[in-house]
């Protein structure tokens, strides 16, 4: 199985076998009043560009830095959401998905 790591910069592919992009930031859920937080990947955001947003917009306190709220539109540009629901394969060094292109929301 891949690391929710190793998913940043796999190419995306939809059931049609259309190249929807590449994994640039990985968006999580995070469960509190446990007794070591724990977090659920919620989706995946995907660019046809390569950079790496991952931990770009927000702080570890979750606040947005004065920065980085422009930076993270122009970044973002073009970026589709695919929810981890959506997700049917992601081994192998590609990530396949069960939603048309044509269906992602932008983020």
């Amino acid at each position: 199985m891949t690391s929710v790591t190793e998913l940043i910069g796999q190419s995306v592919w939809d059931p049609n076998g259309v190249w929807v992009g590449h994994v640039v930031d990985i968006r999580l859920i995070k469960h509190k009043g446990e007794l070591q937080q724990s977090a659920t990947v919620c989706g995946l955001v995907v660019s046809a560009y390569r950079g790496k947003l991952l931990c770009l917009t927000r702080d570890r306190h979750r606040r947005w830095g004065w920065f980085a709220r422009p930076l993270a539109r122009v970044l973002y540009v073009g970026s589709t959401f695919v929810p981890w629901s959506s997700v049917t394969d992601h081994s192998g060094g590609e990530v396949y998905i069960s939603t048309i292109k044509q269906e992602l929301s932008r983020v």
